[in-house]
């Protein structure tokens, strides 16, 4: 809360600039570093003589600049007094999918910005689609000639995908606005495009087409080919190479079983693992990702449906996004895993504002309420998903706000 005072601090117009250097050329205002306040954490002390923005670290003076502009942007004159602020969630996020429509880096920069605005810290980079693959990974050719591309509406090419270079350039622009970026790469469902380009790692051999429907599609990754982990184990090395954040998210969402029902490869993998079934070998799928993940550091996020097939009691320390619900959540949890909350009722921001409406958005609360103390303090946070299936990007603004600021409160 502002706590008003009689008189007010008048700063020089243009000052404030929210840039990632601090406040540029900010004249009268003083930046005091505590440790004591969180790294998010700040206080904005406003005086008629100036203004003094105390924080706990490089992203905490980067919210106490952001509140900074909001107030200048609103009056010439700043209300003396008090802003003390800081996040009740460590993880703050947004998703924006890329899949289903290329997002050019000029938009994902917009999104950044517009997260910076409100004060999130983390952007979901969904990259990989049945509809599309946007990464390009060394020795794998096909994966941008071919999975970046479909046919659209139109009879057109449509398409694109995201270079080495074009990555570092978000990484970094991100990074000065204090975002995290946490890439997701699809497995082992909705993998037709990565399918399209490389047929020999599905269970029946293809030949397939990158997808111009939406849904859900029965072919998948085959879990019995050791090839198919040769390929995620090399994509996921390059994943690492771009991406120095300790969080990568495999999806695991929405698998079809009937092609590993069918496969004698698969069928073998579930007989020699020892495994109950189908459900079991997504489980032993996604624990072999996390254990390869793991041995270089970083830490498997995927969303819910993870958890079938008994993956709590195989796996090392998985963080399950929950997005079917709170009662997901509450399982994972209970299970001992931590968990990001972010579900259709209250975080699809792709739903038509008819359906999913900002007082729906507003009301949010990321911890379910069947939690008791030690399992809430299992949920990291809160998250919103756009996903892009009629989101082009002309649209995207459209669709955030204004829930995106709902979903900031």
């Amino acid at each position: 809360p502002v706590i008003p005072a009689p008189r007010s601090w008048t700063p020089a117009k243009g000052v404030f600039l929210l840039g990632p250097a601090g406040i540029e050329g900010a004249e009268g205002v003083e930046l005091v570093e505590d440790p004591d306040l969180s790294p998010e954490g700040y206080r904005l002390e406003i005086t008629p003589d100036g203004v003094r923005l105390t924080a706990g670290g490089d992203p905490g003076f980067g919210h106490g600049r952001t509140t900074l502009v909001q107030m200048a942007a609103l009056a010439d004159d700043l209300p003396c007094g008090v802003i003390e602020d800081g996040p009740r969630f460590g993880w703050r996020g947004l998703l924006l999918d890329c899949g289903r429509h290329f997002m050019p880096v000029e938009v994902i920069k917009g999104v950044i910005d517009r997260l910076a605005m409100y004060k999130f810290n983390v952007l979901h980079w969904h990259l990989t689609e049945d509809q599309g693959w946007r990464l390009e990974i060394p020795g794998y050719p096909r994966l941008t000639e071919v999975g970046a591309w479909r046919v659209g509406p139109d009879g057109n090419r449509y398409g694109g995908f995201y270079t080495a270079s074009d990555v570092a350039e978000i990484l970094d622009y991100a990074a000065a606005r204090h975002i995290r970026v946490v890439p997701e790469i699809e497995m082992p469902g909705h993998a037709l495009a990565a399918l399209a380009a490389y047929p020999e790692l599905s269970c029946t051999g293809g030949p397939f087409a990158v997808e111009t429907q939406w849904g859900i599609h029965e072919d998948v990754f085959c879990a019995g080919r050791e090839e198919t982990f040769t390929f995620l184990e090399d994509v996921l090395t390059h994943v690492m190479d771009l991406f120095p954040g300790e969080f990568i998210h495999i999806g695991g969402d929405e698998v079809p079983k009937d092609r590993w029902r069918a496969c004698p490869r698969c069928r073998r993998r579930i007989e020699s693992e020892g495994l109950a079934g189908e459900d079991e070998l997504q489980s032993w799928f996604i624990a072999r990702i996390e254990d390869f993940l793991a041995a270089k550091g970083r830490r498997l996020v995927g969303w819910d449906e993870i958890l079938e097939g008994g993956l709590a009691a195989r796996t090392r320390r998985p963080i399950v996004q929950a997005w079917r619900g709170h009662h997901e959540a509450t399982v994972a949890a209970r299970a001992g895993l931590e968990v990001i909350v972010s579900p259709t009722s209250h975080g699809y921001l792709d739903y038509d504002p008819s359906r999913l409406d900002l007082a729906r958005v507003f009301s949010f609360a990321p911890v379910p309420a069947e939690l008791d103390e030690e399992g809430a303090g299992r949920i990291l946070g809160g998250a919103a998903n756009l996903w892009t299936e009629y989101v082009p990007p002309d649209r995207v603004d459209t669709m955030l706000f204004p829930r995106l600021a709902a979903m900031a409160e």
